[in-house]
């Protein structure tokens, strides 16, 4: 799973990272965090138009929703797409031919169970590179305001190794773009296998990893700060990677 993640990048640093100008910056708001049931508005490089960096919803919602209530309640299950079945699912299967896009962050964060214990991590590039992460969206209209929702699910692997000792729970991560693949992923031409192959777990040794405080779970504290992302040691972390 890949529910939170830190999206603290200003205007500048996307548009130089991906050569695209970011529609709408001033509804962009640059966070420590974003949690995928808040619904946040993340900045997405979509297949549809590259040169652009559009916002859109996390929770993807399907071509073939509906209503708003059936969309309201489908987009709290589509915050991810595990890469296994996105082109078989229906929900997925369809944006996953036509509809890829890239979601650029600066990490994410998991949690790690040990006994009774959930200890959040956070995890980066080792070079504090922006992470470009794979992801899928759909244009959906309501009928009867015909307000369009731009929406989107984070597409996620098995676990490297070095996730799999992290999130031991499920083993899972996030579907990680190379930068030789960013462009191949959002590029429609390719075949459905390419696209399926370029969805692998990165390699070890490119992401780095940390303990984080008990902040990020809390719900009465402001998550947006660098506070958030800070080493914290646990008793007895040493026994936990």
């Amino acid at each position: 799973m890949c529910f939170t993640v830190n999206v603290n990048l200003i205007k500048e640093e996307l548009e130089n990272r991906y050569g695209a100008t970011l529609i709408d910056p001033d509804k962009y708001r640059p966070s420590y965090y974003y949690h995928a049931f808040g619904l946040p508005s993340i900045p997405a490089v979509c297949s549809a138009n590259p040169s652009k960096i559009q916002l859109l919803k996390w929770g993807l919602i399907p071509s073939f929703t509906k209503s708003i209530d059936d969309a309201n309640i489908i987009r709290y299950k589509t915050f991810n797409a595990r890469s296994e079945t996105i082109s078989a699912k229906p929900s997925f299967s369809s944006s996953f031919r036509s509809k890829r896009c890239i979601i650029p962050v600066i990490g994410f964060y998991e949690w790690q169970h040990v006994g009774n214990e959930k200890i959040p991590w956070y995890i980066y590039h080792s070079e504090n590179e922006i992470l470009s992460i794979a992801g899928i969206y759909n244009d959906w209209i309501e009928d009867n305001t015909g307000e369009v929702l731009s929406t989107f699910s984070i597409v996620t692997t098995e676990a490297n190794d070095m996730m799999a000792h992290i999130h031991n729970s499920g083993k899972r991560m996030p579907a990680i773009l190379s930068k030789s693949a960013e462009t191949r992923w959002i590029n429609n031409s390719i075949t459905e296998s390419d696209a399926l192959d370029i969805l692998k777990p990165l390699p070890d040794g490119i992401l780095k990893a940390h303990t984080i405080g008990p902040l990020i779970n809390s719900r009465s504290m402001d998550r947006n700060t660098p506070e958030i992302i800070q080493p914290y040691i646990y008793p007895g972390e040493n026994l936990l990677f």
